[in-house]
């Protein structure tokens, strides 16, 4: 399972006054404990700061990067903020995300190209983000299309089905799901990938309703995830997953942070 970090993004409370007075100490000990806690790529995010999102975000990248190993999730729907971004990375970055949007593409897929990266595919178009899964998929096969017809190949898509609070409709967990299952059926070699904490917006306990709805993507053939990788339960409970759906060899994984102390049962 790939594991992206979230917690480095301007809409925290804690974050947007660290990237505006740029303490470098703040945001570096953040990128930190979450490589140390399993994040293979660590998200940033600059958004909130609409008018020098590029400036920001190309700050971000240049101090996170100064402290962790791993390579950098570029977060912006700003093709000037992403490339900013993208310029800066010494690793091959992911880029979150295009749509299928014909603007959106058009703006989005050069980067990809020019940066060699992976790319996060949002299931919404100009329509807006369809009710039924069927309807997703079809978005996600054109994206795909448009790439490949631009050379990039399917394995650096990572296609995101969307997520929508339960609380607004009760039906939008089942769609989430489905569609990670059509895209695992219909699309060989493209990945899924989706930010789990907008299902229980607006619900008490969220974290139980986080935890529970990533088991069951994972069992729907979810394969990468944005999340808090400091949420010890969260992880311990990906790391089981991991296990019984027969991902982590030998259960080599799972016993390597049983040893480590990192398991909360």
């Amino acid at each position: 399972m790939l594991i992206v970090g979230e917690r480095i993004n301007s809409s925290r409370k804690a974050i947007q006054p660290a990237i505006e007075n740029r303490d470098v100490r703040l945001i570096q000990e953040i990128a930190r404990q979450q490589e140390e806690a399993g994040a293979a790529y660590i998200d940033v995010n600059a958004g909130t700061f609409v008018s020098s999102e590029p400036e920001y975000l190309e700050w971000l990248v240049e101090t996170v990067q100064e402290a962790v190993s791993v390579p950098l999730c570029i977060d912006s729907p700003n093709p000037e903020a992403a490339e900013r971004g993208l310029r800066a990375c010494r690793q091959v970055p992911l880029l979150n995300s295009i749509t299928g949007e014909k603007k959106r593409m058009e703006e989005m897929i050069p980067l990809v190209k020019r940066y060699g990266c992976q790319v996060i595919a949002l299931c919404l178009d100009e329509t807006g983000i369809p009710d039924r899964a069927e309807e997703r998929l079809q978005i996600a096969a054109r994206m795909v299309e448009a790439l490949e017809q631009e050379g990039i190949e399917r394995d650096r898509v990572w296609v995101d089905p969307l997520i929508y609070p339960v609380s607004t409709g009760g039906h939008y967990g089942r769609v989430a799901l489905e569609t990670i299952r059509l895209v695992a059926s219909h699309l060989p070699g493209v990945h899924t990938i989706c930010g789990l904490s907008n299902i229980s917006h607006g619900l008490p306990n969220r974290r139980l309703l986080n935890q529970a709805f990533l088991l069951m993507c994972m069992a729907s053939g979810l394969e990468g995830v944005i999340l808090d990788p400091l949420d010890r339960r969260m992880m311990s409970l990906l790391l089981a997953g991991e296990v019984l759906l027969g991902r982590d060899e030998f259960c080599s994984q799972y016993l390597a942070a049983h040893r480590a102390g990192k398991l909360e049962g």
